[in-house]
């Protein structure tokens, strides 16, 4: 007798329709898997013999045969346990094959029958309606994020046992509306680092504010202990509200990586990365044995701050320059390609140098060669790419101890989103979002200068001997500070504004 029940395999962001089917007949007691299986699928056969043994359910020695097709897509990982122990039964008869049809199943078994949460549960069953499928059955701590998904039902089962029971018609599973009691319950415990709390730094806090109004790159540099990282952590209290198709994105990324946190379903709030300067290549860009996505990935439509930033090898570094001009990245492996988004904001923090007060030489032990060479680990065509450069001096006792109460960040995101709002009405249709979108192309027609502001702009580009990119991200930042004004046009003001975070072109690397 053969049955058969619905699963599905991941592969980058998309999920494929698996059919797990069960034979069972005569011959010499032995089951066989199929189907282009990783080892972790085909050590499934022992985790569901015993998952069955201790729930209670014996089966016959007999030749057992099991399929997972189509055979040329690779399965990996260890959610077929639940549709290979269900496909089983219904070959021995112990579940009606008209319960299992169309329900989607996914799922890893613990020996003593207990279902165990999986990674990519999100865009598995985001497909399940285009397989024909009309419900899905998942472990309970993988529910919350089923349930975001609309359009099909969704049940979570704690144990094998339960999964038995529904299908025989004996119990109900908790649905959609226990995953959304969950999922909110969850989000109350969720707190957000406020900007309220940084203290003095008024231009690293205006320069973030601005960075976040554009979704543009920024670079800090400072001593130590000047309020650098504080700053980077509260840049995604002050970035826009996500939309859900936004959300959807970011929630997918972390399915799929299993960096969901428990009980969440949709992600309510953006992304933030901060991965240490020992990160290596494949870690910041994804990959592995399962090609799985990266710290850029993760940081999707949210921040990726890369503290220390000069400790980062070079080679590692580089692998940000292409990310960051088409935001995605391809992985190619000898048997698959896959792509992932990396849509982010790149926020960085670093000394400026390698004892930290440069070039305060009271302080500074570092010789000039000294400096020149830990700077250097950072490439111009890199550094190029930050829109924002600002300098966050030594903070004094007055800026911690004084009375001054600084903005909150839902203050700050209220003008943040008004220029979000701004940019998206200017360019609907144009296939930007954002004035760090822009193009060279673009920048003419967005971003155009009276004669006044094209007089300013050429000298500086000649004191400054800016690069083309250079000139490009004044005139982005530029645009950007006369929407958080409300301006039609960029000023004199707004341009002065722009070259004052050239950081690197002015006050540090201009000395070296």
């Amino acid at each position: 007798m053969v049955s058969r029940t619905v699963t599905a395999a991941l592969a980058g962001m998309e999920a494929f329709r698996v059919t797990v089917e069960a034979d069972v007949s005569d011959g010499l007691p032995m089951i066989t898997m199929v189907g282009y299986l990783a080892s972790e699928v085909r050590e499934a056969q022992d985790r569901v013999r015993a998952a069955l043994r201790n729930t209670g359910i014996s089966i016959q020695a007999r030749r057992i045969t099991i399929s997972l097709s189509p055979a040329d897509l690779h399965k990996e990982g260890a959610g077929f346990d639940l549709p290979i122990a269900a496909a089983l039964l219904g070959a021995f008869g112990q579940l009606p094959q008209e319960a299992l049809e169309g329900v989607l199943m996914l799922g890893e078994l613990g020996l003593n029958g207990t279902l165990r949460p999986v990674r990519g549960v999100l865009p598995v069953v985001g497909q399940a309606a285009a397989f024909g499928c009309r419900a899905c059955i998942v472990p309970w701590q993988n529910l919350p994020e089923a349930a975001v998904i609309p359009d099909i039902q969704v049940f979570g089962a704690r144990t094998l046992q339960e999964v038995l029971l529904y299908f025989r018609g004996q119990t109900t599973l908790p649905g959609r509306e226990a995953a959304e009691a969950a999922a909110a319950q969850a989000a109350a415990n969720q707190q957000a680092d406020d900007f309220r709390e940084v203290r003095g730094q008024n231009t690293l806090r205006r320069a973030a504010e601005v960075a976040a109004a554009g979704l543009h790159n920024l670079l800090m540099i400072g001593p130590p202990g000047s309020g650098k990282t504080m700053t980077a952590r509260r840049i995604p209290s002050i970035l826009p509200q996500m939309t859900r198709d936004e959300a959807l994105e970011v929630t997918k990324i972390l399915s799929i990586t299993g960096n969901q946190p428990a009980g969440c379903g949709l992600a309510r709030t953006r992304p933030f990365r901060a991965p240490h300067h020992t990160v290596t290549p494949a870690a910041l860009a994804g990959g592995g044995h399962i090609v799985l996505p990266g710290e850029i990935s993760l940081a999707h439509r949210g921040v990726l701050f890369l503290d220390e930033l000069a400790e980062f090898k070079k080679d590692t570094l580089d692998l940000l320059r292409q990310p960051m001009e088409e935001h995605c990245i391809r992985i190619s492996r000898l048997h698959s390609s896959v792509v992932y988004p990396a849509h982010f904001m790149l926020v960085a923090a670093m000394n400026p140098c390698k004892c930290g007060y440069y070039p305060d030489r009271r302080r500074c032990i570092c010789a000039p060669s000294d400096v020149r060479r830990y700077l250097s680990h950072i490439s111009q065509p890199l550094l190029d790419r930050f829109d924002l450069c600002t300098h966050a001096p030594e903070l004094k006792f007055d800026d911690l101890a004084g009375g001054e109460i600084c903005e909150s960040s839902d203050q700050i995101r209220k003008r943040v989103e008004k220029a979000a709002a701004i940019q998206a009405e200017r360019y609907e249709g144009s296939g930007f979002t954002h004035n760090s979108d822009l193009t060279p192309a673009a920048l003419p027609l967005y971003c155009a200068l009276g004669s006044r502001q094209e007089k300013l702009m050429r000298q500086v580009f000649d004191r400054l001997h800016l690069t083309a990119r250079s000139y490009g991200r004044i005139l982005k930042v530029a645009r950007t500070i006369a929407d958080l004004d409300g301006a039609a046009q960029i000023s004199t003001e707004h341009l002065s504004e722009a070259v004052g975070y050239r950081m690197i072109d002015t006050k540090l690397w201009g000395r070296m």
